[in-house]
């Protein structure tokens, strides 16, 4: 599965409405551990397909889905389950670390 493109707009349906585990990557382009943790993001979406949806969260798009989540670092990864945030960390971490927080 590829890696979804988080909105407001969208955020409600994709996240909050999902039937499975959400892994949201709130990012930015200027960002260099972000770029470095881009590719162990879109790894962990081909590897876990179907069984978890992820997510990607500009925050210089969208600050207000930044602010709401008090997003003060990045990357910042938030897992979301059953609508609720479950599980959160920052910065440049193993993809073990990442996958751990869906389980």
């Amino acid at each position: 599965m590829s890696v979804l493109t988080i909105t407001t707009e969208n955020f409600e349906q994709e996240v909050l409405k999902s039937e499975v585990p959400v892994l949201i990557d709130f990012w930015a382009t200027w960002c260099g551990p972000c770029k470095m943790m881009g590719p162990v993001v879109e790894e962990i979406a081909q590897e876990l397909g179907e069984t978890v949806k992820v997510g990607k969260i500009n925050i210089d798009e969208q600050t207000d889905l930044a602010t709401r989540f008090g997003v003060m670092s990045i990357p910042t990864f938030l897992v979301f389950k059953q609508g609720k945030t479950a599980g959160m960390t920052v910065g440049v971490q193993p993809k073990e670390n990442i996958t751990k927080l869906l389980k």
